[in-house]
């Protein structure tokens, strides 16, 4: 008869090596999909015509560009002012939109990009484009109620969600990293400048290596902090240019941001 008993210690260390890059990789993948699903999308003035015209725009402000910068779990956010020449939609799909187009001028004057804090909630009364401008879709009755809704939309919540998922990836692989046992591979410094890469994927690195592959023998010499901060700034620099040549590639829309 075969005593387990003396398995069973190592059986359950080993399912939590095993569970917890799995773990890891099931949170990746949901805040993936919504990060990918609300992130903004570039389109043309007529997609915001016909989303218009089939009444398919939640909310709708204008914006002077997008704030974009920080760590990857951050959501971007419209810098939102009056007269931006970036127009901004929500979706019923739970899908951000945005057109550029240009704010008509009023007449006798000229209009200067002043940034606000928070969307215009009233666009006031209408302007009349002068010649050669389009007609400002924030003044069209069809967006009245868009422009004037107070609220998050589904597009805002799942991008919080997002937003929500990726803190606690980062918060939790951090604490891991910290209070955990002693990395294998690289020293702790060396997994916390990988573990910054965009899109997360340092941190799945960490979780391939270093709980999936626990066991496995250190090939060549353990990294250093140093090390993986040049990690970093390299890895940081190959997946841009991998992000920018398949948005080229497979379009804006499969690749937002591209």
């Amino acid at each position: 008869m075969i005593d387990a008993s003396g398995a069973r210690p190592v059986d359950r260390a080993r399912l939590r090596h095993r569970a917890l890059p799995l773990a890891v990789l099931g949170c990746w993948l949901v805040w993936a999909t919504l990060a990918w699903w609300t992130a903004p999308r570039s389109v043309d003035a007529a997609d915001l015509e016909r989303d218009l015209a089939a009444g398919r725009v939640v909310t709708l402000a204008r914006a002077a560009g997008w704030e974009d910068r920080g760590p990857w779990g951050r959501r971007p956010e419209p810098r939102y002012a009056q007269h931006g020449s970036t127009v901004v939609w929500a979706r019923p799909d739970g899908q951000f939109r945005y057109a550029y187009v240009p704010a008509p001028v009023p007449q006798g004057g000229s209009v200067e990009d002043a940034t606000d804090p928070g969307p215009v909630t009233d666009p006031g009364p209408a302007t009349e484009p002068g010649p050669g401008q389009e007609a400002d879709p924030l003044a069209d009755p069809r967006a009245r109620a868009a422009v004037t809704r107070h609220g998050d939309s589904l597009a805002d919540t799942l991008a919080d969600a997002a937003a929500l998922l990726a803190l606690t990836i980062g918060v939790g692989w951090l604490l891991m990293l910290v209070a955990g046992p002693p990395p294998v591979a690289g020293s702790r410094w060396y997994w916390f400048w990988i573990g910054l890469l965009p899109y997360a994927l340092g941190v799945l690195a960490w979780a391939w290596r270093e709980r999936w592959r626990a066991e496995a023998p250190v090939t060549g010499t353990r990294g250093s902090g140093w090390r993986g901060f040049g990690g970093l700034v390299v890895g940081g620099i190959l997946v841009s240019m991998a992000v920018a040549v398949l948005g080229i590639m497979l379009g804006g829309y499969v690749v937002p941001g591209g």
